[in-house]
């Protein structure tokens, strides 16, 4: 199979991935917190060790790292927990994902907040001046960005961005679904208060292990309650980091996997994954660009982005263009990408695109498959 969905979950995962995930979990398997045993603790040793190895990654040694089966539920943490300490006017990007957009419909059909779209010019450049004219007009409380659009691959100057937010006091959140492992970004400067990761995309984790890191000075209720480990006798969950988040057992297995994909990542240098991943998506162009009925969407030369082109094909819907590579044994995502706003934005709704996604491990066999596909499918023009 050629695989081009490396946006939704990269695939392969590095060797050691696989191979520390099967030894941890058959030799030190335990929950934490639950036992004062000796193999419990080298549990216990794991999930310290890949928290220290994120901070590191990530550059914010002192802030929290903490836990959670999916970005999905990081972001339902974390928004929800601002609003209900009462932030009413929220600035997002035009590119958010649903985990974001859903939540913040939800609140805002309630009359509890009011959502502003951040200002993005057709050419897809972050207008900062207009940006800072919006924030002049209506003061934000909170400022969403996704680090880089999991539809069109656009990386965001978050930086910049939550600069002008902090002149106004706003929270900040950086989206790094698409980014943590493969874009440098320091997280640990103070304009960054919460800062979402996804373990099974650029972390080359596997699924079911993400999380966020926040700045431990924030203080937010938690919309998820249960058991911790300690202060069982407690009817209130724990105002202590992590375990004011970290209710229910931790996904050893999938901890072990991020912390091997971890140690991975810092032997090969982030900065040698993002110049791959972006010789790659320019062989992905060069590829596409040489069929008249394909047409590329959201791609600038003055822009920045990750591994990520979506595009049209003449006469095929793009919801069902799947069934189509699926023939060839080429692996596809098509439709709104759970993001329908930037499709809106992008005018590519409501069928939204054909996207394909490398990454450092895209092969030339991968390539050479796409192209005789796409000649194939040319020739049935």
């Amino acid at each position: 199979m050629a695989y081009f969905d490396n946006a939704a979950t990269t695939y392969p995962k590095p060797e050691i991935v696989y191979n520390f995930m099967n030894d941890f979990y058959r030799n030190y398997g335990f929950s934490v917190g639950r036992g004062q045993y000796s193999l419990s603790q080298k549990a216990n040793n794991l999930i310290i060790d890949t928290r220290n190895k994120l901070k590191n990654l990530l550059h914010c040694p002192n802030k929290q790292v903490i836990f959670e089966p999916t970005a999905t539920i990081s972001l339902n943490l974390i928004i929800q927990g601002i609003i209900l300490n009462g932030a009413k006017n929220i600035y997002i990007s035009p590119f958010e994902h649903n985990a974001v957009t859903r939540v913040l419909n939800y609140y805002e059909k309630k009359n509890v907040i009011k959502v502003h779209t951040l200002n993005v010019s057709k050419d897809m450049e972050y207008d900062l001046i207009r940006i800072k004219y919006q924030f002049d007009k209506v003061a934000p409380d909170f400022v969403i960005v996704s680090h880089a659009s999991n539809s069109f691959g656009l990386i965001a100057p978050v930086e910049k961005i939550f600069e002008l937010a902090k002149l106004y006091d706003a929270i900040t959140l950086v989206d790094m679904a698409q980014t943590a492992g493969l874009i440098d970004c320091n997280v640990g400067l103070s304009i960054f208060d919460f800062a979402v990761f996804a373990g099974h995309k650029t972390l080359y984790g596997p699924t079911g292990i993400s999380g966020f890191v926040m700045n431990p000075d924030i203080q937010i209720p938690t919309i998820i309650f249960g058991g911790t480990g300690f202060e069982s006798a407690n009817q209130d969950m724990p105002n202590n980091l992590p375990e004011h988040f970290e209710a229910g057992t931790l996904n050893i297995l999938g901890i072990a996997g991020l912390n091997a994909a971890l140690s991975w990542i810092d032997e090969k240098g982030i900065s040698t994954l993002f110049k791959t991943e972006t010789e790659k998506r320019k062989r992905l162009i060069e590829i596409l660009e040489q069929f008249w009925f394909i047409k590329i969407i959201g791609n600038k030369e003055s822009a920045r982005y990750v591994g990520i082109v979506s595009c049209l094909i003449d006469g095929i819907s793009s919801d069902s263009a799947s069934n189509i590579f699926n023939k060839f044994n080429i692996a596809v995502r098509t439709g709104l990408h759970c993001a329908p706003l930037a499709h809106q934005f992008m005018d590519t709704y409501p069928s939204g695109t054909i996207r394909f996604s490398v990454n450092y491990f895209t092969s030339d066999k991968d390539f050479e498959e796409l192209e005789k596909a796409l000649e194939v499918i040319e020739d049935n023009m």
